[in-house]
């Protein structure tokens, strides 16, 4: 059970990208698309990768005046890591390209909204109302963060509760076994598989 929590404390919308540091992630464009956005918008990035890509998004950040509204904290994990879910309103995964993009569904579990590019296969976003699905490009991120922007903080937790829900059905230890023991019952079924 997650407990109450602030939303959009002093009208504030706080943005996480939370993974590794790495070019196919698209957090150049993330950058680009906080100059697009209100200033009551804040991004916090936690992740590590090679120095010399992390050093330059750094600059970029300098370069495009964000200092003030993007702070790089590094690696985050365990309680860390549940105390960076707990403090944001919205999680954004701007990848080019994720098999699953884990941090999707850590996100959802927390109750924390997502905008996820379609370089993920996150589609059901918007079918289940807790995030949107869109392109990985600066003013398309921008126009996704200020539609969330102009979303109340009660919107916000009810968008947060639905991707909870969503995942609890989802990927819940007993509804993964469910599905595995269908793939083997179906398996031995098809005479694929023997049982001895």
């Amino acid at each position: 059970m997650i407990p109450d929590r602030v939303w959009r404390p002093d009208g504030t919308l706080r943005l996480l990208y939370l993974g590794r540091l790495d070019p196919k992630k698209g957090i150049e464009n993330l950058l680009q698309a906080m100059t697009e956005v209100a200033e009551n918008v804040n991004l916090t990035v936690c992740g590590t990768g090679d120095a010399v890509y992390a050093n330059k998004l750094a600059l970029l950040a300098h370069t495009l005046g964000l200092q003030a509204r993007v702070r790089f904290v590094g690696h985050v994990e365990g309680d860390a890591k549940s105390l960076a879910l707990w403090e944001t309103d919205l999680c954004v995964i701007p990848s080019y390209t994720e098999n699953f993009a884990m941090v999707v569904a850590e996100a959802l579990a927390h109750g924390v909204p997502v905008i996820a590019s379609k370089g993920t296969p996150w589609e059901e976003l918007e079918k289940h109302g807790c995030g949107l699905w869109v392109e990985n490009d600066p003013r398309v991120l921008a126009k996704a963060i200020e539609v969330m922007r102009a979303r109340s903080a009660a919107d916000l937790a009810a968008m947060g509760a639905r991707g909870r829900a969503w995942m609890t059905e989802q990927y819940a230890w007993s509804e993964v076994a469910n599905r595995m023991l269908a793939v083997y019952a179906k398996l031995v079924e098809d005479g694929r598989c023997h049982i001895r």
